[in-house]
This record gives structure tokens, sequence and C-alpha cells, in this order.
């Protein structure tokens, strides 16, 4: 009787060391990203991965008090990513759209953010409203906010010389530089980090196209447990001024436009 109690309780414990084993494990996000978005998420001169929306995803992983992995996406199938299991979360300069509420939830947004213009610098092409485009090679990335704007918006589209779409950030610049397209298109909060950064490469012309959208975290249609775990400690880096400092460290200016509910 007494060996067969020790036995029953040796396999007790072993069932329980084995779901504490498979709880550890499970205490990861995954984090979908482009790793050439800079300043939300790139590569640094020694390939490590940084950014600011990177060290805001690790300071909510770590008072959530779980690993992390950050996992680069193609941007133009992050729906089948997310969707597919592969990513937990999109976390990379990510806009609140109508077509994405077809497949995400969302935080409540964080910063806010407009489509801006790129161009060489000292390449003035007399550029002062979104119709002047017209005659234009206009580049953007693929999946972005400007080409579901553009998309939409038929007859600005069709009065462009041409549309040029680029699976990374970094390509869409190169072919900018390299005089593939007239302009390029992209976040402001991008194209002036991409000016301060590189002040002799490109200049801005501070025309909006499209409309001012608002940034937040993205995740699984049913995943609303690991939305509301985010949501909780963000609230917290939001009071506490951890999200004020991280953007003063990026942007030397407090970008957070959320109101701690």
């Amino acid at each position: 009787m007494k060996k067969i109690f020790m036995s029953m309780l040796m396999m007790l414990l072993f069932a329980l060391f084995m779901t504490g084993c498979g709880n550890d494990s499970s205490k990861k996000i995954v984090v979908g990203l482009d790793d050439q978005f800079p300043p939300m998420g790139f590569r640094d001169e020694q390939g490590n991965l940084v950014g600011f929306d990177v060290d805001l995803a690790k300071e909510a992983a770590k008072r959530m008090n779980v690993d992390i992995e950050f996992k680069p996406i193609d941007w133009d199938k992050k729906r089948e990513e997310l969707t597919g299991g592969n990513i937990d979360i999109i976390w990379n300069g990510l806009d609140i759209t109508e077509e994405r509420k077809e497949y995400m939830i969302f935080t409540k947004p964080y910063m806010q953010d407009r489509q801006i213009l790129l161009v060489k610098h000292d390449d003035d092409q007399q550029i002062h409203s979104e119709g002047d485009l017209e005659g234009k090679v206009v580049g953007m990335q693929s999946g972005s906010t400007a080409e579901n704007y553009f998309n939409n918006n038929k007859d600005l589209k069709s009065n462009l010389a041409g549309v040029k779409l680029y699976e990374k950030l970094d390509s869409g610049l190169d072919a900018l530089k390299g005089g593939e397209v007239d302009v390029f298109i992209c976040d402001e909060m991008i194209a002036r980090y991409e000016v301060k950064t590189n002040p002799d490469r490109f200049d801005i012309i501070d025309v909006t196209t499209g409309f001012l959208t608002e940034m937040a975290v993205g995740f699984r249609k049913d995943d609303t447990e690991l939305r509301d775990r985010v949501q909780e400690v963000f609230d917290d880096m939001v009071e506490d001024g951890t999200a004020k400092k991280i953007s003063e460290q990026w942007f030397q200016a407090d970008l957070i436009k959320y109101v701690h509910k």
C-alpha cells in the first residue's frame, strides 16, 4: 500500500512539474514588425534591433513578466502572419484603419500621425498641395496607410504618372534617392527622423496627404486577454512617466497622445 501511495505521489509531482514547465514555456509573446522601419524598429550598425516601439514593447513585456521575441515580417502580409498565429502582436507604428479592424483588435491609441511627402534634398518640385502630385511618380510602402489612401481615392491616383510600391521602407527611400520616384510618401515621424539623421539626403514637403491617423498595438480578434494585459501595463507606463521618457529619448519630445482612463 505504501509503495502504491508513493508511486501515485511521484506521478502527481511529475504531472505538476510538467504543467509548470508548460506554463513557463508559454510565457512569451511574439511581436511582428518591419525591422527596417526607423525610428519605430530597425537594425543599428551592429545589427541589433532598436527603436521607439521596440523599447516600449520591451518595457511592457518586462512588467508583464514574460519573454519577448521580435519577428521581422513582410509588412504586406501582416494579416496572414497575425491570423495564422505566427506572431501574437504587431507593435510597429501601426495605424488603426477600418480594413485592419476586420482582423485585429487594438489597444487605446498612443500616438497620432499623418502622411507626409519626402523629396530628394534641394529638389524643388513646386508641390504645395496634394493636387500638385499630378504627373509625378510616387513611391510608398506596400500595405501602408498611404497605399490604402490612394487605393480609395481613384481620381487622385489616376492623375499620377505612376505608383511604385516597396516591401521595405529602406528600399523606397533608396528608390527616391536614385530617382526611381519623384516623391515618397510615409509617416511624418518616419520622415522627420530620416531628415534629422540624413539632412543632406532628403527634404520634407510639409503637405499632408490623406488624413490624421492614430497608432496602437494590434492583436488577433479573439485575443482580448493579451490585449487587456498589455493595455494595463501601458496605462502604468504612461502614468509613471516611462512612456514619456522613452519618447523623449527618440524624438526629444513627448509625442505620446494618450489619455489614461
